[in-house]
This record gives structure tokens, C-alpha cells and sequence, in this order.
């Protein structure tokens, strides 16, 4: 059985920028994020931590279970890998010709929309999970079964809390007797397709924590902050948190607020992880 890791301790990537710089990162196993300026390359380090996990959770895809010139260091050293959502922030419109064609719900017309169309699916599966956990509990006649029925289902309801209190101001509030996720606004139903890029940018962070089902794992997030209102990005960090304080956040971001509610000590800059090859930059000298 495969060991996963409770989180990274470090990631190194050599030859990056055409071999001539490499990145040592030491990781602190709740909050980490990545600044600095445009082109400094903060998302190809995600891209690249992103796919050597993918690489790394299912190796008999790839003709090399390593990706070459990364190396992470798991906590459990001897793990072997750790669960991972990467989260994208830019809602660039899907190409026709894709899997889009094959969707029967129209509505799916952005790459926040598609990701939304997957975490739906993944919901009901949850949904049907905690439900089968529950009736086993309260069929099983034990003193505390009530309360430990009620534990099972706390984070969800902790999820649907936050959201309608995130949408309140717009009358927004999630549809509790609804299987699947919808919304009622001023008694209209409404589809996670319908609401704003912001709304649905964090729709998609914290119904992505949620799934995570309070277990350790890794959450990457590319500039999380587009499209969302100051408020959100300074609570967004704690928000996920709140959620699951068992994950680990890796995230690039240009905005202060996000880092304006205690999480200052959790920046790092691309110059303070970046190390030179010296020998390179002596090689390109001479070469010109």
C-alpha cells in the first residue's frame, strides 16, 4: 500500500531557466507563499511541483515515475507521495472540440466552469458517502451515535455556512434540499454556472478543501486572488484553514491582501529560494 505524506518539507528544482538557476525551497508545513515580480517564474514552480506529484501518484501513466530535476522531500520521509489539488485561477473559455462536445449541461462554456462541472460530481459522491456513514451510525444503537452522526456531517454544514455568508450580501445562499449544489436567490434557483468568475473562483477553493475530507494533503493555487473582492483574498488563506487545518498551501500570489491576516512570516520571494550557477553564467561569458 502506497504511504502517503502528510506534507513537503522541500522542493528542489534544478536547470530552471535554461540551466542556469536553480530553486531550494524549505516548506513549513501549513502556509507558504510564493512572491515576486511578473516572469521571476513562481508558476512554473508550481507547474513543475504539480506535475512530478502527478507523475509520482500514478507512475504506470508515465514511461518515468520521476520527473527530471525535482526532487521533494515528504514528511514521513518515507512516503511516497502526497495527495495534491492544484487550483487555477484564470477563467479562459474551453476550445470547442474538447470534452466540452460531450457534456449534455450547455452551461459549462469556461475552465472554472469545467472544474466546477467535476467537483459537482465529486460532491455527490460525498454527499452519498456521508449519508451511508451516518445510517450506519445511527442504525448501530450506540449511546453517542446521534452525536457522532452530527460530527459527520459538521464540515459540510460548516462549507454551506461559509459560502452563504461570503454571498449574503447578493441574496445568494446555497439550497440545502437540493442533492446537488444550487443556489436560491430571492426564491430563483440558480446553477454554480450562473454566479460571478469571483463567486465561482471561490467556489471552487473551498468546495476543493472540502472534498479534501479533512485529511492531509497539498493545495497549489496560481494567483488565487483574480477576480476576487479585497474581503475575500484577505479572509481566503484562514477560510481554507477553517475547513481543513490538516492541508498544506502552496500558493503564488501578487496581491498584499492576501497575506494581511497574519500570514506576513509565510512569504517567501522567488530571489530568496534561487540559487546560481556560477559556473554557467561563467560558461555564457566567455561564450559571447
Amino acid at each position: 500500500m502506497t504511504k502517503l505524506a502528510q506534507y513537503i518539507q522541500k522542493i528542489e528544482i534544478d536547470s530552471l531557466w535554461s540551466g542556469r538557476k536553480h530553486i531550494v525551497w524549505q516548506l513549513r508545513p501549513d502556509v507558504n507563499i510564493l512572491s515576486g515580480v511578473n516572469g521571476v517564474g513562481k508558476s512554473t514552480i508550481l507547474n513543475k511541483m504539480a506535475r512530478y506529484l502527478r507523475q509520482k501518484s500514478k507512475p504506470s501513466e508515465y514511461h518515468n515515475g520521476d520527473f527530471p530535476g525535482v526532487t521533494v522531500t515528504f514528511y514521513p520521509e518515507d512516503a511516497e507521495t502526497i495527495r495534491f489539488d492544484m487550483i487555477r485561477s484564470f477563467e479562459n473559455r474551453l476550445l470547442s472540440g474538447t470534452a466540452l462536445d460531450k457534456l449534455s449541461d450547455g452551461r459549462v462554456h469556461s475552465e472554472l466552469d469545467w472544474k466546477l462541472y467535476e467537483l459537482q460530481r465529486r460532491f455527490l459522491n460525498y454527499q452519498v458517502d456521508i449519508g451511508n456513514h451516518i445510517i450506519q451510525l445511527l442504525s448501530s444503537g450506540t449511546p453517542d451515535a446521534k452525536e457522532k452522526a452530527v460530527a459527520v456531517s459538521q464540515p459540510k454544514t460548516k462549507f454551506q455556512d461559509i459560502v452563504d455568508d461570503l454571498f449574503s450580501e447578493t441574496g445568494k445562499k446555497i439550497d440545502r434540499s437540493s442533492n446537488e449544489l444550487q443556489f436560491i436567490q430571492y426564491d430563483e434557483k440558480l446553477s454554480p454556472y450562473q454566479l460571478s468568475s469571483g463567486e465561482k473562483q471561490m467556489l471552487v477553493i473551498l468546495l476543493t478543501v472540502l472534498l479534501q475530507d479533512n485529511q492531509p494533503g497539498l493545495l497549489l493555487m496560481d494567483e488565487p486572488e483574480v477576480s476576487l473582492h479585497v474581503d475575500w483574498q484577505q479572509r481566503l488563506v484562514n477560510l481554507i484553514r477553517t475547513l481543513n487545518p490538516h492541508v498544506q498551501i502552496i500558493l503564488t500570489t501578487h496581491s498584499p491582501a492576501v497575506i494581511m491576516n497574519g500570514w506576513l512570516d509565510a512569504v517567501t520571494e522567488v530571489s530568496d529560494i534561487t540559487q546560481v550557477d556560477t559556473d554557467s553564467s561563467q560558461q555564457g561569458i566567455v561564450s559571447q
